[in-house]
């Protein structure tokens, strides 16, 4: 794949990215972090499945992300650590339950709203993420 388009009155641009699909970037500090070297594969899995929804919305509405449980049994989460890796997500700082959802039946049911506290969100560019889980500053903090 060439790193140059063509625009259609024929002159020539570099592309500014090379990847040609949604991504959601972790960086250097937050892989070695003492928060996210401590999570389990429940937390890991409820982020990666909130960064899933995020790339679906064109990285727009972080913080407005629906995610139902049901997503996260497909993604393969098990149905009951579920809440326990969502929390654990939350306690060390990686995401945010923005609205709490409620099960139900048809008009009663409501899914939750997430947000990855490490990830801009594309319609409020001038923002930076908080990165809540740099206030960790140890491996004893995070267990």
């Amino acid at each position: 794949m060439s790193k140059f388009k063509r625009r259609p009155d024929g002159t020539t641009y570099r592309k500014r990215n090379p990847i040609n699909e949604q991504f959601s970037p972790r960086t250097l500090a937050m892989l070695e972090s003492p928060a996210y070297r401590v999570m389990s594969l429940a937390a890991h899995r409820v982020i990666a499945r909130i960064e899933i929804e995020l790339c679906h919305h064109g990285g727009n509405d972080n913080g407005r992300l629906p995610v139902t449980y049901e997503d996260f049994i497909e993604y393969g989460i098990h149905h009951g650590s579920i809440a326990a890796g969502i929390r654990e997500a939350e306690a060390l700082g990686f995401i945010r339950v923005t609205e709490r959802g409620r099960g139900g039946n048809r008009e009663y049911h409501k899914p939750s709203l997430y947000g990855l506290t490490f990830a801009y969100d594309r319609s409020t560019r001038d923002a930076s993420p908080p990165n809540d889980w740099k206030k960790i500053k140890s491996i004893e903090e995070a267990e």
